[in-house]
C-alpha cells in the first residue's frame, strides 16, 4: 500500500528547518564579542560569517539540481544532517580557526535546507495555497530577525555562547524524523540519473573564486592586488567553461533554458538588485546610529527591529492577496516601497529622530515582504516538478550573490569617501548607491509578466 504524505507534519518540519537556518544568521552576531573575548583572533571575525556565506551560496544550485534528480527527501535530510553536525562541532570549537572550519560545514548544510524547504512547500501546495504558504515561510525570516538577538543574548549571558549552536541539534533531529516519517514522494522516475560532474566542478571553482574575491577585496587584500585579480580571472575562466558544459550535457546542473523563461530571468534579476539594498541597510544604518550618532548597539538593533516586523506582515499579506491583485502588481508595489524607503534614507542627518529612522525601516521592510514573496511563487509556478528544485535554488543563489556583490561595492564606496569626508559622508554615499539600486529594482520589476497565467503553468506538476 502506497504511503501518503501528511502535509501538516511535513509543513511543521519545514517551518522548524527554515527557522533553524534563519536564526543561525542572526543569533551568532550577539555571541561574537564573547567568542572573540575567549578565543582572540579579532582579525578573523569576518571569516566566521564569510565562510558560511561562501559554502551555502555555492552549494545551493547543486542541491537544487540533485533534488530534481533524486527527490527532495533524501537531499533535504542530507542537508539537515550536515547542518546539525556543523552546529554540534561549532559548539565544541576550541579556537577561532576551528570555529571557521565548522561554520563551513554548517553552510554546506544550509545550502540544501533553505532552497529545498521552499521547493518542498511548492510541491505540497498549489495555486493560492502555495502563495499563502510561501508568504508564511518568508515571514519566518522576519521572526528570526526578532528572536535571534534576544535568544543569543540569553544564551550568552545565562548559559554559554556554545548553546547558540547546540540548540540546533534537537531541532535538526526533530526535522529529520518528521520528514523521514511523513514525506513520501511518488514522482521520482526510476531511470538512470546523469550527474553533471564537470559542470558542478567548474561552477564551484568559479563561484568560490568570485565570492572569495568579493569578501576579501578591500579588506584582506587591496582590490588591485595580484591575489584579487587572479581570483576574478579564475572566476571568469571557469564560468565560461561552466556555460559551455551546461549547453552540451544531458542533465545540466543549472539548466540554461530556465533563463529563457522571462519570469525566471526577471525574478532573479529583481532578487539580486533588491538584495543589494537589503544588505546595505542592514550593515550601514547601524554604523550611522552607533558611530555617527553615538548610540548603543542595542539602540541600533531596536531601529532595525521594525523592518523585521514589517517584512513579516507584508510577506503574509502578499501571499494571501497576490492572486486577487496580481503577482506583478504586488511585486511592483513592493519595489515602489523599497525605492521610497531608500529615498527617505537620503534625508537622514544628525538631527534625525528615532521615529524617522524607524519609519525608513518599516517602509523598506514592507517593500521586501511584498516583493520577495510573489517572486518565489512565480518562479516555482513557471516550471514543473523536475525543474522546481533548480529554479528555486537559482533565486536563493542570486539573492545571496546580490548580498555578496552589494557588500563589496558598498564597502568600496564607503572606504573611498571615508578618508575625504569621514564616516558620515561615507555612509551618505552608500545611501545614494542604495537609492540607485532601488530604482533598478523598480525598473526591472515593471517587466515582469503582467498576468497570472504563469502562476498556473506547471504548478500542478
Amino acid at each position: 500500500m502506497e504511503k501518503i504524505t501528511q502535509r501538516k507534519m511535513v509543513t511543521i518540519a519545514m517551518m522548524a528547518s527554515i527557522l533553524l537556518v534563519a536564526l543561525d544568521t542572526t543569533i551568532i552576531t550577539t555571541a561574537m564579542p564573547r567568542i572573540v573575548e575567549q578565543f582572540g583572533g579579532l582579525h578573523l571575525i569576518s571569516w566566521v560569517f564569510a565562510i558560511y556565506l561562501l559554502t551555502s551560496s555555492v552549494t545551493t544550485p547543486i542541491y537544487g539540481k540533485l533534488a530534481d534528480l533524486f527527490g527532495r527527501k533524501s537531499i533535504f535530510i542530507f542537508g539537515v544532517v550536515l547542518f546539525t553536525f556543523g552546529s554540534a562541532v561549532s559548539g565544541m570549537a576550541q579556537n577561532m580557526h576551528q570555529l571557521i572550519l565548522f561554520r563551513g560545514f554548517q553552510g554546506l548544510g544550509a545550502g540544501a535546507v533553505t532552497p529545498l524547504t521552499f521547493t518542498i512547500i511548492g510541491d505540497l501546495y498549489t495555486g493560492e495555497e502555495r502563495a499563502r504558504m510561501q508568504g508564511l515561510f518568508s515571514s519566518v525570516w522576519g521572526i528570526a530577525g526578532l528572536l535571534g538577538p534576544l535568544v543569543g543574548g540569553l544564551f550568552v549571558d545565562i548559559i554559554s555562547w556554545r548553546w547558540i549552536f547546540y540548540i540546533n541539534v534537537p531541532v535538526g533531529i526533530a526535522a529529520i524524523l518528521l520528514v523521514s516519517g511523513f514525506l513520501h514522494e511518488t514522482t521520482i522516475e526510476k531511470t538512470k540519473k546523469y550527474i553533471d560532474y564537470w559542470g558542478t566542478a567548474f561552477f564551484t571553482v568559479s563561484m568560490s573564486s568570485l565570492l572569495f574575491a568579493l569578501i576579501s577585496g578591500g579588506q584582506s587584500y587591496p582590490w588591485n592586488s595580484a591575489v584579487i585579480i587572479l581570483l576574478f580571472s579564475v572566476a571568469v575562466v571557469f564560468l565560461i567553461a561552466f556555460l559551455i558544459v551546461e549547453s552540451k550535457v544531458e542533465e545540466p546542473l543549472l539548466p540554461l533554458k530556465l533563463f529563457n523563461i522571462p519570469v525566471i530571468a526577471v525574478s532573479n534579476a529583481v532578487g539580486f538588485v533588491a538584495s543589494v539594498v537589503l544588505i546595505g541597510v542592514s550593515v550601514y544604518l547601524p554604523i550611522w546610529i552607533q558611530t555617527v550618532l553615538g548610540h548603543s548597539a542595542t539602540a541600533s538593533g531596536l531601529t532595525l527591529l521594525p523592518m523585521s516586523l514589517a517584512w513579516t506582515l507584508a510577506a503574509t499579506l502578499a501571499g494571501r492577496f497576490m492572486y486577487d491583485i496580481g503577482s506583478k502588481t504586488t511585486a511592483v508595489f513592493g519595489a515602489v516601497l523599497i525605492m521610497a524607503g531608500s529615498a527617505w534614507l537620503l534625508f537622514v542627518n544628525l538631527e534625525s529622530p528615532y521615529w524617522f529612522l524607524s519609519g525608513v525601516m518599516i517602509v523598506i521592510g514592507l517593500g521586501m515582504g511584498c516583493s520577495f514573496t510573489p517572486l518565489t511563487v512565480l518562479i516555482q509556478s513557471a516550471v514543473g516538478w523536475n525543474l522546481r528544485g533548480a529554479a528555486t535554488g537559482s533565486i536563493t543563489f542570486t539573492r545571496t550573490l546580490g548580498q555578496a556583490v552589494g557588500i563589496a561595492l558598498l564597502g568600496t564606496a564607503f572606504n573611498n569617501n571615508l578618508n575625504q569626508g569621514g564616516i558620515a559622508q561615507g555612509v551618505h554615499v552608500v545611501f545614494i548607491v542604495l537609492f540607485a539600486a532601488s530604482i533598478a529594482t523598480l525598473l526591472i520589476s515593471t517587466i515582469l509578466p503582467s498576468h497570472n497565467s504563469v502562476m498556473t503553468r506547471g504548478s500542478e506538476s
